[in-house]
């Protein structure tokens, strides 16, 4: 072959290669958000979490393996596991690390449960740091546990934003308290600069462009007498019921088979009326015999695993990218 002939015959396969490029890139999953789990409910679309009240083993080798899971967010409890702010750090390093997920987002959306009881505002302004500190870290979202009082939401909602933001403020919250120092390494993990975090991560849907989700655990009777006045605050996104502290708080004991007590039934019925009221998510246990149903009700945030989630995705006709 002459060397003419080698030359096209080197354009040729370059011109296949660069196509072969471009089909796949166009086949790969654009993600429309940092966050994946409000990509989904902004479609209507229930998600599904994993996670442990144990605790999530905060190393960069344990981020790097959950990178690719199956579920829509995890959710890393602090609560009663260690605060362990340096280990969480480590854990969503190794989540961009282990990315992009199958949906093609950089890291799985991460909600982190705060030991901060929201007993008051008091408490909330005072244990803010630890929002903070955690916020730094690259997450997603934070629960607070035990939200009491609507004082105490709104102290929440407060710490959280950075003063920039302006949705909602004088219609039921003041200006948000969050400083700057802590964004680099947040946005590190975004894969963002530190000005577009600050523009990004806000809370969602107050803020339609925000990134983060805030929820609430209304776990006891204290949080109960107020469900409906706390879910009202701007800036949650969704709430639970905490059946496991409800019961305690309630006096209940046991939990076998069988249904609910009254009392019980009850509760749940309230938060869930609340959540409907205000045009927010109910987060709920699902089962694949139940999970249907559930959504049916207005379960739109599901724990009980892969085989739960599958059942419901599949009820909700969703188009997996993994």
């Amino acid at each position: 072959m002459n060397t003419t002939g080698k030359r096209l015959l080197f354009s040729s396969a370059c011109g296949v290669l660069i196509l072969a490029v471009a089909i796949a890139a166009g086949q790969a999953p654009k993600p429309k958000r940092i966050n994946r789990a409000i990509e989904l409910l902004e479609q209507g679309q229930p998600i599904y979490y994993t996670g442990s009240h144990e605790g999530t083993e905060g190393s960069f080798e344990q981020g790097a393996k959950d990178a690719q899971t199956w579920a829509d967010y995890i959710s890393y409890d602090m609560e009663h596991a260690p605060f362990d702010v340096k280990g969480l750090a480590e854990y969503m390093r190794g989540l961009a690390k282990g990315g992009p997920t199958k949906s093609g987002h950089r890291t799985p959306a991460v909600i982190v449960n705060v030991p901060v009881n929201g007993t008051d505002e008091a408490t909330v302004r005072a244990n803010a740091w630890m929002f903070h500190q955690v916020l730094a870290t690259g997450v997603h979202g934070i629960l607070l546990c035990h939200a009491d009082s609507p004082g105490a939401v709104k102290a929440f909602v407060e710490a959280v934003r950075f003063p920039t933001h302006k949705q909602g403020v004088e219609k039921g919250i003041s200006e948000g308290r969050r400083g700057v120092h802590g964004t680099p390494t947040a946005a590190r993990i975004w894969g963002v600069s530190a000005d577009e975090y600050i523009e990004k991560a806000d809370v969602w849907p107050l803020n339609p462009d925000g990134e983060i989700l805030l929820g609430l655990k209304l776990e006891d009777k204290y949080a109960l007498a107020n469900a409906e006045a706390n879910v009202r605050v701007p800036g949650i996104a969704f709430a639970e019921w905490g059946p496991g502290d409800m019961a305690l708080s309630l006096g209940v004991r046991g939990g076998g088979p069988g249904p609910m007590p009254a009392v019980m039934q009850q509760a749940r019925a309230r938060v869930l009326a609340a959540t409907k009221a205000n045009k927010i998510f109910f987060l709920n246990t699902v089962t694949p015999g139940n999970v249907i149903d559930m959504i049916k009700e207005g379960v739109m945030i599901g724990a009980g695993g892969q085989q739960a989630a599958e059942v419901g995705r599949k009820h909700t006709k969703r188009e997996m990218p993994w």
